[in-house]
């Protein structure tokens, strides 16, 4: 052993030798993993799928309630000026920008509104049955209703608080159906809480513009008056005259309101856009954009005057005090159309160039006359012969519920 041991003195033996450097040790390849596709979570997609169903049921309910709310405005003589002021201020809007769906204006804050009110209807019910119940107890026995009567004040207390809470809340909908007694004891427990609430209550009524809406539908009411004031004063005064006369004078104001029918609905919407009472009298801006888009305006024309025209029947009988927001509902929904239609109307030809052919832009803005007119015959003719079926005789011929506050009186 010791012998073989000396034979490789000074070297290792050839099992233990060290590999040639020039020779590389193999590398090691990692194996490959193949990686499964990546599907999109089910879950976010369904909550995507949620919140747009539930802000598209958000927005037809606010549409819905800005309809009613609008009606309700309507009826009220003096404060409807604010339905008109919001008419107007929907059709510059549009003017301005040239898209449709920038006329959608507060229907999210009318959903709240609705909303609201929908809440207090329905919290309310539980003290409506008490109040029947006390009722009916009145006839059956009138000596032992204190109980009831009671029952119906605490009942009345507790809701009234409630509601309270609820509007503090945010005023949605699903805040009038739990109480959330924890919040209100941590809200209780806030130094700054009727701060809050006072700032919040001060936005809302910021946030609705009435004063703004409220003067522009005075000036837009008052310059629409005055455009129709001469041919609607010709009008009744022929019915007044007996004689062949009174057939001239009526030819002669219907004559004159086909010329202002021409015009003022794009008029109205020119003044709101420009801010001033002045510009009820700029007739030649008008005018330029009517020639650049004439189908456009004889488009806009005509719709609003075709959906004018079946609500002269709601005017045949006055209507009860207390329904006459359901004839106005009517008026709103045919009347909104045509605003957006005429603000459109007047944004689209704001962001058109005239066509540079002289004859064919000459024979479009002709064309477009020529089409217009059957309509606006036709309005007048039906407006004139209104004053014999409505409620209010001739004075009705002074209701342009198509130019002026969309309600039937």
């Amino acid at each position: 052993m010791p012998a073989v041991l000396g034979q490789y003195k000074g070297e290792l033996p050839p099992l233990l030798e060290a590999p040639p450097a020039s020779e590389a040790s193999p590398e090691t390849v990692p194996p490959v993993v193949e990686m499964l596709p990546e599907f999109p979570a089910v879950k976010p997609l369904i909550q995507r799928i949620g919140r747009g169903i539930y802000s598209a049921a958000g927005w037809c309910f606010g549409m819905l309630s800005l309809i009613g709310g609008l009606s309700v405005i309507s009826v009220i003589p003096i404060v409807n000026l604010l339905s008109l002021g919001y008419l107007l201020h929907v059709s510059a809007t549009i003017a301005r920008t040239g898209r449709l769906r920038d006329g959608f204006i507060g229907v999210r804050r009318a959903g709240q509104l609705g909303g609201i009110v929908l809440g207090i209807w329905l919290v309310l019910w539980p003290a409506r049955f008490i109040a029947l119940l006390r009722d009916s107890a009145v006839i059956v026995d009138p000596q032992r209703v204190g109980g009831w009567s009671v029952g119906m004040w605490i009942v009345t207390t507790l809701i009234s608080l409630h509601i309270t809470w609820a509007l503090l809340r945010g005023g949605k909908l699903r805040h009038f159906f739990w109480p959330a007694p924890i919040r209100l004891f941590r809200w209780l427990g806030t130094p700054d809480k009727f701060t809050t609430a006072r700032d919040a209550v001060w936005e809302t009524a910021v946030g609705l513009r009435l004063p703004e809406l409220f003067w522009l539908g005075t000036r837009g009411f008052a310059g629409t008056v005055l455009w129709l004031l001469i041919p609607v004063v010709l009008m009744i005064l022929a019915s007044k005259i007996a004689h062949n006369a009174g057939v001239l004078v009526s030819l002669l104001g219907g004559v004159l309101l086909m010329g202002v029918l021409f015009i003022i609905p794009f008029q109205q919407v020119w003044f709101a856009r420009e801010n001033r009472f002045r510009a009820f009298i700029e007739v030649g801006p008008v005018c330029r954009l009517a020639g650049r888009a004439p189908f456009k305006f004889w488009f806009a024309l005509s719709l609003t005057l075709v959906l004018a025209v079946p609500l002269f029947l709601l005017k045949i009988e006055l209507t009860p005090a207390e329904i006459t927001w359901l004839p106005a509902l009517f008026f709103v929904i045919f009347g909104l159309p045509a605003r957006l239609m005429i603000g459109w109307a007047m944004g689209r030809a704001e962001q058109r160039e005239p066509s540079s052919n002289f004859l064919l832009r000459w024979f479009c803005r002709l064309t477009a006359v020529a089409l217009a007119l059957p309509f606006i015959f036709s309005y007048v003719v039906i407006l004139f012969f209104s004053q014999y079926i409505s409620w209010n005789g001739t004075l009705s011929l002074l209701e342009q519920h198509a130019f002026l506050v969309p309600s039937p009186f």
